[in-house]
């Protein structure tokens, strides 16, 4: 009998990997704390609940290194990837997806899969036997958590990350605000109106900033240390970092034309995001808070078109915890010091659904072929998949260590490319080009190696 693969953790990372060493026929059993042992940001029981954004970001795979994660995991018939493009949502030219549906048939598919069991359990310990996943993310229970710590010797890593409000888009003013993606991006209608943009004066953004600056904040507990990861950084400490600072990132005005005063440019600009399929619930963009519930209503209500908006959720702040992958884990992402044990998302030091997925079906692909005895290599560095383990498990430096997202600073350069922005088209390109032969060669390889 085929030993058993035990994954804790439901998220992208946990279901994925589920997904991926079920289909190479090991059985798993996937363990997930929810319903019964809730959390601050999860909502319900599902796996793969979405608790930030609906976003996975940019869906260029010729271009963008976002995009190209996505075409491998494609590749791989990742669950995340294809449930995602089942439930996609218009927007430009990322991938976004009605989130509710979407959690609901991951769960489903993993539910009804015959090499699949889930349960509702919360697991305290790393265990010294069998194979084990721990893919628990930015919420891993304190216990678990306090177990992690004492197996690898080293204090837990942790930064805050927070999560945006979503408007009732009937709650809109569409009198002020209009329908336009950024640069008309976009291949339909559909698309090139994906987003709903309320616009700014220069007065009203400064009133806008000072209100930010003053409203009351959520505090940290006494020992908590306030680090965010960039890409994720709450609206009110971007403000804190300069006046001009939201303008040239979430609130650009640039690409946007306002239909109902054509010829009057906005100083700055609110994007908000289809958040279900329906069309009835809005993402705010870029609007990560660590407001009180309070101040948040006040403040957003200044922002034009948002004066009588109704919220389906405020935003909020949550602890999120790390290891040190560097010194940690080997190329497998496999503890060192336990390699019976591996780990994957976010915990690893990776930043965002696309990322912690990914590293899912990497970890899941891996620990099936070793149960079935025919281990595998580690994804290719010249892959998406392969520059981001590789960055976390040796090509990061140790000591200044931080969550990351894919993106080209981890490729290896492509020899004969010039460098900086004339020559970046080319480049990506040639990075994305190179990106899916290794991908390829090493899918087949794999498929060899269990023919």
């Amino acid at each position: 009998m085929t030993e058993k693969l035990h994954i804790v953790g439901g998220g992208m990372a946990g279901s994925e990997a589920a997904w991926q060493a079920a289909e190479m026929g090991v059985e798993v059993v996937l363990h997930e704390m929810r319903p019964t042992v809730g959390t601050f940001a999860h909502r319900t029981g599902h796996l793969a609940e979405m608790v930030c954004s609906n976003s996975f970001r940019s869906d260029d795979d010729a271009e963008n290194a976002v995009g190209q994660l996505h075409w491998e995991m494609r590749a791989a018939q990742g669950l995340v990837m294809t449930t995602a493009d089942r439930h996609r949502l218009p927007a430009g030219g990322a991938l976004a997806v009605d989130r509710d549906p979407f959690a609901e048939e991951v769960t489903a598919r993993l539910k009804s899969h015959p090499k699949v069991t889930v349960e509702e359990s919360e697991i305290t310990e790393l265990p010294e036997e069998g194979r084990w996943i721990f893919a628990t993310g930015p919420l891993t229970s304190p216990a678990l958590g306090e177990a992690i710590a004492r197996a690898t010797g080293a204090d837990q890593l942790a930064f805050f990350d927070a999560i945006a409000p979503i408007v009732y888009a009937e709650s809109i003013d569409m009198g002020t605000a209009w329908r336009q993606s950024r640069y008309d991006k976009g291949e339909t209608e559909e698309e090139r109106t994906a987003y709903i943009n309320c616009p700014m004066t220069k007065d009203q953004y400064e009133a806008f900033i000072d209100a930010l600056l003053a409203a009351d904040k959520t505090e940290f507990h006494e020992g908590e240390t306030a680090d965010y990861f960039d890409g994720c950084l709450p609206i009110e400490v971007m403000a804190e970092r300069g006046r001009e600072t939201l303008r040239h990132g979430p609130m650009k005005p640039v690409g946007l034309t306002n239909p109902h005063k054509p010829d009057e440019k906005p100083h700055a600009v609110v994007q908000l995001r289809r958040d279900n399929a329906l069309g009835t619930l809005y993402n705010i963009v870029g609007f990560q808070t660590k407001m009180k519930y309070g101040a948040q209503t006040s403040v957003f209500r200044m922002i034009p078109g948002l004066e009588e908006a109704r919220f389906a959720r405020l935003g909020g702040i949550h602890r999120n915890t790390f290891l040190n992958s560097p010194t940690l884990l080997d190329d497998q992402l496999r503890l060192r010091a336990r390699p019976n044990i591996r780990f994957a998302g976010q915990i690893t030091g990776v930043e965002g659904y696309v990322e912690s997925a990914a590293m899912g079906l990497l970890a899941g692909r891996l620990a099936a072929a070793e149960i079935l005895g025919r281990p595998l290599p580690t994804a290719p560095a010249d892959s998406a998949m392969g520059a981001l383990v590789h960055h976390i498990t040796g090509g990061a430096e140790a000591k200044t260590f931080q969550p990351m997202n894919v993106n080209f600073g981890l490729f290896r350069p492509v020899e004969g490319l010039k460098g900086g922005r004339k020559g970046r088209r080319e480049r990506y390109r040639a990075y994305t080009d190179r990106a899916k032969a290794a991908w390829r060669a090493w899918l087949a390889g794999a498929a060899l190696d269990a023919a």
